[in-house]
């Protein structure tokens, strides 16, 4: 039988790191056992549910690579369908009208606290007569849909990642409201709980894989399938990101949103590559740098982890760093090469671009490094302090940098390239007598105004090319 497998997201805010990884979760096992990712957007909160979020959350799966394989689903759409199966559960008696107030509500709850007992709801409603319902119904009172459950009922499920897992019908807080309140026979909107099973049996899923927050919520859907008769689907529950608190990943986290980690400078192969590790264990890995499809050959869900699990930067940041090393080179300089484009900054071919790109790749952690590591190449570096003084303390160094001048201008060379710098630093040092690390270093200081930076050969060579390494010079010699 083909397994489905689906990510349910509601559109009421910014695709978050959190649904990202239970899309990962999802999307490798479906592509490990050739199954099939769906989406299906739960925009049944019509308050807080935007189109926005929509685009956002399909936006950001796409720029992942975690595509879906059939048209996503929208459960608002769906509304109708959710609200016959709440009247069918009526009608066989799983279901009830329950008139109590808010206001009720809120005192049983006070009485509960004050008694040290859990919130829940004392289902006083449930055994109402026809008679009854009718006179609540003629004083104007509204009424929630409330789904019985049999408080000695045992719940128990095998769960792909904890194993076993049993619940007992006295810990889900009462009978399970299953729609908003509604005045005279109508059912309000549904809410959750009912929607969710109606539309994962409608979708054909398989398997659910979530987040261990819905442990619980899986527990009271388990007995609605059972009064429907649906097939039950396999359940597994993800652990929690958490924070270096070890906390739930939150807003309050700061950077959490997947556009917020795109604005970084993040790689989508790189985020992929670290959610998966997020509580997925690999068993024997030969390394740690993998792709989509790499992960996909080898993901398991019982290899992934109960304990939930910290968010580190300093491992992401190496994952990117090692992924900006692998990538093709074309298509690394294409993406660094907007940042340049952004600051107003024109090289002279795309040939140079190349080489520009694979001369800072190694140094780059994030994308948006590609700025900081380029822009000696596009400006002229301020001469630092210590490129002064060095200047200043060793007589050699001006001295070999008029050599170099000399030398390029006596032998009509207009263009530097890796044998022939090479060649020049050796002659000039050898005939001047000046040692090579001082010429070198005076060179370094002339194109960066310091004693760090990329390779010296390959940087006088892309200095040439844009005809800038002669002005670098001349400008230590005024």
């Amino acid at each position: 039988m083909e397994k489905r497998l689906r990510l349910a997201p509601s559109p009421t805010g910014l695709l978050h790191i959190g649904t990202a990884r239970t899309a990962l979760f999802n999307w490798l096992y479906a592509k490990k056992t050739n199954g099939k990712f769906l989406i299906r957007i739960e925009d049944t909160d019509l308050i807080r549910s935007k189109s926005e979020y929509t685009t956002n959350i399909l936006d950001g799966l796409n720029w992942l690579g975690l595509y879906w394989d059939e048209e996503p689903i929208k459960q608002s759409k769906r509304i109708s369908i959710h609200k016959n199966i709440i009247k069918k559960l009526l009608e066989i008696g799983a279901a009830y009208r329950c008139f109590t107030s808010e206001s009720e509500i809120l005192e049983l709850r006070e009485k509960q606290q004050k008694n040290g007992l859990p919130p829940k709801h004392d289902n006083r409603h449930r055994n109402l007569s026809s008679k009854e319902i009718k006179e609540f119904i003629s004083q104007g009172k509204s009424s929630v849909i409330r789904f019985k459950i049999d408080e000695e009922a045992e719940i128990k499920w095998e769960d792909q990642i904890r194993g076993e897992i049993k619940w007992k019908g006295k810990d889900l807080g009462g009978d399970l409201v299953l729609s908003r309140r509604a005045l005279d026979y109508e059912i309000g909107d549904p809410l959750y709980n009912l929607a969710v099973v109606v539309d994962d049996n409608f979708m054909n899923i398989t398997h659910v894989v979530r987040g261990e927050d819905h442990i619980s919520n899986t527990a009271k859907q388990i007995l609605i399938y059972k009064a429907l008769n649906y097939k039950l689907p396999i359940f597994s529950h993800t652990p929690l990101i958490l924070n270096i608190e070890g906390k739930k990943l939150s807003k309050r986290d700061s950077i959490t949103s997947i556009d917020e980690f795109k604005e970084m400078g993040y790689l989508p192969e790189s985020l992929v590559n670290y959610m998966a590790f997020l509580g997925w264990s690999i068993k024997d890995p030969k390394s740690e740098i993998l792709s989509l499809s790499e992960m996909s050959q080898i993901f398991n869900l019982s290899d992934v982890n109960k304990a939930g699990a910290k968010f580190n930067w300093e491992k992401l940041n190496w994952i990117n760093s090692q992924h900006i090393k692998n990538m093709e080179l074309i298509k690394l300089s294409r993406l660094i090469k907007k940042y340049w484009n952004d600051n107003g900054w024109e090289s002279p071919s795309t040939e140079w671009d190349l080489k520009l790109t694979n001369l800072i790749r190694d140094s780059m952690i994030l994308l948006k490094d590609a700025i900081d590591q380029a822009k000696p190449f596009f400006t002229l570096s301020k001469m630092q302090k210590e490129g002064q003084e060095f200047l200043k303390s060793k007589k050699e160094a001006k001295e070999s940098l008029r050599s170099v001048l000399c030398y390029l201008k006596e032998e009509n060379i207009s263009k530097i390239n890796s044998d022939n710098a090479r060649e020049i630093i050796n002659k000039i040092s050898i005939e001047n007598s000046i040692k090579k690390g001082i010429l070198m270093k005076s060179l370094r200081i002339a194109f960066f105004g310091c004693l760090s930076g990329p390779d010296l050969i390959q940087s006088w060579e892309l200095f040439s090319e844009n005809e800038t390494d002669i002005m670098r010079i001349e400008r230590c010699l005024i």
